[in-house]
């Protein structure tokens, strides 16, 4: 079984002016200014299968193919090094140089990192919505899940998302609550940012975490076939696999009809699993700041993208010269500098966070939010609802670009 990882990077900080949380500036007077700086390149042509991250600060192509244990520049992976065969890892980077907020009570104005507000904004995402569940998967045991998630809720006004009022089910990979896996410290880290975007694109949805007995890719799928199974209108994957040849076999776990998937689409610069699948809108990611009266966005340039080493392009994924699956289908913020903030009691309280794992959950909401429940191929009929992220075509790195509203989901 291939080695997985968790794909959420934490960057602690304060002071940012980029990603400071006050103030809303209205979706209808989106000024989104776009750039393809931060890009090793416009060009999908440029990502292939096995590439490498040569000219990407702080990586190299040690072991894995654009890997290496350096991190990202001016913060360190916590996980550190490089994962074992059937082994997981998480892709968590944490600012050695400033410590987390503990103060699960922080005001809003002194919590550093994007708020739900700005997220909204910078995407057009209304903030009503009634009904619609949000399934969140991820591996083993978040044990503050629920507490980590009302001190969110609580800071930015969002009405309360809890077992006992039924927003929120917390479920084994089985689909029952209780036995759960074993609890782990950096994908507890995950889980958290998870909920807390999904409450951010969705204040009213409910949610339901679904935690997989362990990292390997068989107890995931499983994982997401009860998700899929909760009535859920959309299931958020934070996770990726280094591509192997068997790897369209899982296609099964994520061809749910009916049920809208996304994928984070990695952070270490190479096409990933199950970005690569065909039944998922894979995520990838942007830098997002404010500019003037709207928003700037240019690609991160960590992002996993490329072309799958194995999974055949559908009819549907136009734009790209990939001659296979390009890997990503649409971006949303995943830069940690400017990244959003999020309450993580494994990470010391407020942190702000950032990687691919910030967009999955947050496309699922807006699936959710639409009212579809489309496969990708919805989205490349409709490249008119999204913001192209540099140059003037599709783009290895963000896709078709980031949502401008619930049109293209």
């Amino acid at each position: 079984m291939t080695s997985l990882r968790c794909t959420l990077v934490l960057l602690a900080f304060v002071g940012c002016a980029a990603c400071s949380g006050g103030g809303m500036i209205p979706a209808s007077g989106r000024a989104l200014e776009v750039s393809s700086s931060g890009s090793r390149s416009a060009a999908d042509s440029t990502a292939s299968p096995g590439e490498s991250s040569a000219g990407l600060p702080g990586e190299s192509s040690a072991g894995l193919p654009g890997e290496s244990s350096a991190g990202l520049p001016g913060a360190t992976f916590a996980c550190g090094g490089i994962p074992q065969p059937g082994s997981a890892d998480c892709t968590l980077a944490i600012n050695l140089n400033v410590a987390p907020t503990a103060n699960p009570s922080q005001p809003a104005s002194l919590i550093a990192g994007l708020h739900p507000a700005d997220l909204q904004s910078a995407y057009g995402f209304p903030a009503q919505n009634a009904g619609a569940t949000v399934a969140i998967v991820d591996a083993y045991d978040d044990p503050v899940a629920e507490s980590d998630l009302a001190a969110y809720r609580q800071a930015f006004g969002l009405p309360a998302c809890t077992t006992a009022n039924g927003c929120f089910r917390k479920l084994n990979q089985h689909g029952a609550k209780g036995s759960y896996p074993a609890a782990n410290t950096s994908w507890s880290e995950e889980i958290a940012l998870d909920l807390d975007m999904v409450s951010a694109a969705c204040p009213n949805c409910s949610i339901v975490l679904v935690e997989a007995n362990s990292a390997l890719l068989d107890d995931l799928g499983a994982a997401v076939d009860t998700a899929a199974a909760t009535g859920a209108a959309a299931v958020s994957n934070s996770y990726y696999a280094i591509e192997w040849s068997s790897e369209s076999n899982e296609n099964a776990h994520y061809n749910h009809p009916g049920v809208a998937m996304t994928a984070s689409s990695g952070d270490r610069g190479y096409a990933t699993y199950p970005a690569a699948s065909p039944y998922v809108t894979s995520v990838g990611g942007s830098s997002l700041s404010r500019k003037n009266d709207g928003w700037s966005e240019s690609a991160w340039q960590y992002t996993g993208h490329g072309c799958s080493a194995y999974i055949a392009r559908p009819s549907w994924q136009r734009g790209t010269s990939c001659d296979t699956r390009s890997a990503v289908d649409v971006a949303a913020v995943a830069d940690p500098q400017t990244g959003v903030a999020t309450f993580a009691t494994q990470a010391g309280g407020w942190v702000v966070a950032g990687g691919t794992s910030v967009g999955a959950p947050l496309i699922a909401a807006a699936y959710a939010l639409s009212g579809r429940s489309e496969p990708p191929s919805y989205s490349y009929s409709r490249p008119f609802a999204f913001q192209l992220i540099g140059g003037n075509r599709y783009q290895s790195i963000t896709g078709l670009g980031s949502p401008t509203g619930l049109a293209g989901l």
